[in-house]
């Protein structure tokens, strides 16, 4: 099975040049200029290795952060550290929480080294339900405990306050690995702030707001003693040496982080007016990608295959209920959104036929 099928490979399969790129939560505002830039300024370098401890970039990511360098660690986006968590932390046979449903890659991590997926399942609004994740992180004793805020797919958020108390609540022998790759869409007052505990490892990446997706670059925020734990087991020269150059100037550049930020705010705004107009429920989201409701899964199927097949529009949906009966758009340009609104408003009309 492949986990994801990309949108080259819908373009072979289709016989399209091209497609109108929605479903892979890039963002399509691109990377900051400086980024750009500061890459292209070293391409003639790219025979070196990368500093294999990426010391400039933990550097400006503690001071962004207020902790120490030494509480850092960079690696090959989100979906790498995610591995490094796992193999550290879950033994063979040992359970790791996750929601169904929610971002695969780390059920792939769990099976791939040997642990025990258990699970807890969305509300039917499509946001998690902390107390069952708390009461089968006790049950199953599990080891690591995974939790995207805000969460992919649907979008949904979780506020401070409510964060804090689920962190209290779950066993305290657990690792509470909480991905937080669209954070930078979210006001930092929102977040849980920045608690260093052995027991949880925070991760956040550059592909969203920073645009450096095709870079693969993101960072854990943990411990001293935790970071020293995946040092020990990551690969050391894993990390792109111009991801690193273009994460740095990226972080240099927040008034370009600002602008994708309030973009995206306006994508979101235009979804949700798109599903109103048809009559269809949308999810609020705090991400660069809205759900809307078709109303069962076989629909959204259709109206997904549909978009690419006839309208060569790439989104995707989720894969199991209760949210695989809505489709998800990533924020694209103005041009990329009006692209989609046509499509979608012609699609819609006409999947009930097909599908009767």
């Amino acid at each position: 099975m492949t986990p994801f099928i990309g949108p080259e490979q819908l373009m072979r399969e289709t016989g399209r040049p091209s497609l109108v790129r929605l479903g892979a939560n890039e963002s399509a505002f691109g990377p900051s200029p400086r980024a750009v830039a500061a890459m292209a300024a070293e391409l003639d370098r790219i025979w070196w290795y990368g500093d294999p401890e990426s010391y400039e970039l933990r550097e400006a990511l503690a001071r962004k952060h207020a902790v120490r360098v030494d509480e850092v660690l960079v690696g090959a986006g989100i979906d790498d550290l995610m591995g490094l968590v796992v193999r550290a932390f879950v033994a063979p046979g040992a359970a790791a929480l996750t929601t169904r449903g929610s971002y695969p890659t780390f059920n792939y991590h769990v099976h791939g080294y040997g642990g025990r997926l258990v699970f807890a399942h969305y509300r039917d609004d499509g946001t998690l339900d902390l107390d069952e994740l708390a009461a089968v992180a006790a049950r199953e004793s599990a080891a690591v405990i995974y939790l995207s805020n805000p969460d992919n797919p649907s979008g949904t958020f979780i506020a401070r306050d409510e964060m804090r108390r689920f962190f209290d609540a779950i066993p305290h022998d657990a690792v509470f690995l909480l991905d937080e790759a669209y954070a930078d869409f979210v006001e930092e007052s929102s977040l849980l702030p920045i608690h260093l505990e052995d027991r949880i490892v925070r991760t956040r990446t550059f592909s969203k707001a920073y645009g450096l997706a095709g870079a693969r670059i993101g960072y854990a925020i943990a411990t001293e003693r935790v970071i020293g734990i995946l040092q020990k087991i990551r690969l050391q020269y894993g990390v792109n040496r111009n991801a690193q150059v273009g994460a740095l100037a990226s972080l240099a550049d927040e008034p370009f982080r600002r602008q994708v930020v309030d973009a995206v705010a306006q994508a979101r705004e235009d979804y949700y007016a798109l599903a109103r107009d048809l009559g269809l429920r949308s999810i609020r989201s705090l991400t660069n990608f809205v759900c809307i409701d078709l109303g069962d899964a076989a629909r959204a199927t259709a109206v997904m295959n549909e978009l690419l097949t006839r309208h060569g529009v790439w989104i995707r949906k989720p894969g199991l209920p209760p949210l695989d009966r809505y489709v998800r758009v990533s924020a694209g340009t103005p041009p990329m959104r009006e692209a989609f609104a046509t499509a979608f408003r012609d699609v819609v009309a006409a999947v009930p036929s097909l599908s009767a």
